[in-house]
């Protein structure tokens, strides 16, 4: 079993945009001299309540020089907001920059991003698809070439280009069967989104195992969930209220600012109609008791955690690694800090002891 750390970067309140990276860098910094595996931060852009993280390479490049044992992984890059070529070129040089610790997600990026970048949604799906093929192609080739919509590219290469060894960790994530059967397909990791319930995704995650059963590939699952803990119960439910009440408000934030993110008929077009549901907004407004006692966040002691992290491994097979989030809404750092050091000492060596 791995243990990484996963966050959004979410700023609320008045908190200055350069304390909030410092504090991320000091995070990642501690997080490797404690033992976690990796620390991962998502890409996203416009709207800070959800996440400030616009470039986690210079983040994660200006963490390395002071982190240099602990993985990097890009959860992940929204792909119809970059040239695929040139998004494989930066991927191979940031991995050779930090020593072939380099880690990263695919994906097609939240429906309220199109508009603020000026791409129509339906365009999304297709720049998704193409780009995505294309930047294989660039990472596993010498020269390639690639006829589509969007892209025509005659004899192409990157540089620089990675090792011929060089096999990267690659992560999807979402809803849809599709998603689920191209990583069993070729073998990458999936991410269960944080604040879903296992059930929501279980028959994507048995479509997932049984593909990957078919292609010759291990599951390769990783389980992302809030976490806040103290040696007292009562002192943790006291100290997190603030932080997880706000990381589901962040996760809701762009659509109660500015309501669904296109007319039902561009939702549908784009296949964003998830964003005109209201799930995230009910979700924001979940009372905070019941958000422990529904397991959609981890509050309490370092015992309760190992109980809830065996539940998952119960139910989940093909877990294979742990990520939580340590510094959502607006937390205070030492709170961040602290909730890492105590998952390191005392929860991740009942697992390691296991191995």
């Amino acid at each position: 079993m791995q243990f990484s750390i996963y966050t959004e970067i979410q700023r609320h309140g008045d908190k200055p945009f350069a304390q909030l990276y410092d504090e991320v860098i000091d995070q990642i910094v501690h997080a490797d001299r404690v033992g976690f595996d990796t620390y991962a931060i998502i890409e996203h852009f416009f709207f800070e309540g959800f996440s400030a993280s616009a470039n986690p390479w210079a983040l994660l490049a200006k963490a390395s020089e002071r982190a240099p044992r602990i993985k990097f992984r890009t959860m992940g890059h929204p792909l119809p907001y970059y040239n695929p070529t040139v998004l494989a070129s930066q991927i191979a040089q940031f991995d050779l920059l930090v020593g072939q610790r380099y880690e990263f997600g695919v994906l097609r990026g939240h429906g309220w991003i199109p508009k603020k970048a000026g791409i129509r949604m339906e365009d999304t799906v297709g720049l998704y698809e193409e780009s995505l093929e294309i930047v294989f192609l660039a990472l596993e080739n010498e020269t390639f070439s690639y006829d589509g919509k969007f892209y025509t590219i005659e004899n192409g290469h990157i540089v620089p280009r990675p090792p011929e060894d060089r096999r990267f960790r690659v992560f999807l994530g979402g809803t849809s069967d599709r998603t689920y059967e191209l990583a069993g397909e070729r073998g990458w990791a999936v991410a269960v989104p944080p604040l879903l319930p296992y059930e929501a995704l279980a028959d994507q995650l048995d479509l997932y195992r049984k593909v990957c059963e078919t292609n010759g590939h291990d599951p390769d699952i990783v389980w992302i969930h809030a976490c806040y803990i103290d040696e007292d119960r009562d002192t943790a439910i006291r100290e997190a209220e603030t932080m997880m009440r706000g990381f589901l408000e962040g996760n809701a934030s762009p659509l109660v600012a500015e309501g669904p993110p296109g007319t039902p008929e561009e939702l549908e077009a784009g296949r964003y109609q998830f964003y005109g549901a209201g799930i995230l907004e009910d979700l924001a407004k979940m009372p905070y008791e019941k958000m422990i006692e529904d397991d959609v966040v981890w509050v309490g002691t370092p015992a309760d955690v190992i109980e809830r992290i065996e539940t998952v491994q119960g139910k989940c097979v093909g877990l294979t690694e742990v990520a939580i989030t340590v510094n959502p809404g607006g937390v205070d750092h030492w709170k961040s800090i602290k909730a890492q050091e105590l998952f390191a000492r005392e929860v991740i060596p009942h697992f390691r002891r296991d191995t």
